[in-house]
């Protein structure tokens, strides 16, 4: 059993990495006792994700509802035959991640499913599930087992969630529309999308921003600067895409340059190594 749960964190790190660097970069400094564990709570959102984006069968709904039912098997059982889903039960069950925090998830996956036009509150509800629960989770293993801390960072971990999703939503809205016929903003169609539109998302994302930096600083230390270069990342690609015309981001997906990344990298190194 030991091997397959090493294995198990293994996989959901390669997984992980092999779709986001920006992520992989900024998880070179989590501490190694929570590496694994982070990972395992990504590698089950991506998957639960190919499901919604990639998966070519009529069948998508019963896919994710079954990935759903064996998440929460998993956990019951400290035990699933898909790597990536005992990764998950593991650590769920070592840091108290329950039905609470995971439903909400898989809801938001499920507005994925069939294009639809939102409202503010099911936009604030899909925020929620595909994005502030994941960031609640993270603090469940940030915390490990602190009640106080975590409902003191609660808020501030919600609000860079949202903040990260956001700024997603912004930068892919090309692609988004385009590929699958979405546009998450509420009041927004592509096809109008305008300077003021933009502003008004910026300004909100800013807001998020705003909240949740000093939960960001007062992480515990073997989170924080990996934590903080995210922060800072998402930072700069939101300056870059307020200087963007929109009529450019309806076109192209805007970057920083790895070069800009890796300055970011170096300097959250410095500073964890001084601290």
């Amino acid at each position: 059993m030991e091997l397959y749960k090493d294995v198990s964190y293994q996989l959901s790190k390669r997984l992980t990495l092999q779709y986001s660097t920006s992520f992989g970069k900024s998880s070179t400094l989590f501490s190694k006792a929570i590496q694994p564990h982070i990972y395992a709570i990504y590698g089950l959102v991506r998957i639960a994700d190919e499901v919604v984006d990639t998966y070519p069968g009529d069948n998508k709904a019963k896919v994710l509802d079954d990935l759903e039912v064996e998440t929460y098997q998993a956990i019951a059982l400290g035990y699933s035959t898909n790597p990536i889903v005992h990764a998950f039960a593991l650590t769920a069950q070592q840091y108290g991640i329950t039905k609470e925090l995971i439903a909400p998830f898989f809801k938001s996956m499920r507005m994925d499913l069939t294009p639809q036009t939102y409202t503010r509150s099911t936009y604030d509800a899909y925020i929620y599930g595909s994005a502030e629960v994941i960031a609640l989770m993270c603090l469940r293993v940030f915390t490990r087992g602190s009640a106080a801390q975590y409902e003191q960072l609660a808020p501030g971990a919600k609000a860079l969630g949202a903040a990260y999703q956001k700024v997603n939503f912004l930068r892919d809205i090309a692609s988004d529309y385009r590929e699958r016929g979405r546009v998450y903003f509420p009041g927004v169609q592509f096809e109008t999308f305008s300077e003021a539109d933009k502003q008004t998302i910026i300004e909100a994302i800013k807001a998020d921003f705003a909240t949740a930096e000093p939960a960001v600083n007062a992480l515990p230390i073997s989170a924080r600067s990996a934590v903080r270069l995210s922060f800072l990342y998402y930072q700069e690609l939101l300056k870059k895409l307020e200087r963007t015309p929109t009529a450019t981001i309806k076109t192209t997906r805007i970057r920083i340059p790895n070069s800009q990344k890796l300055a970011l990298l170096v300097a959250q190194k410095t500073r964890k190594s001084s601290s």
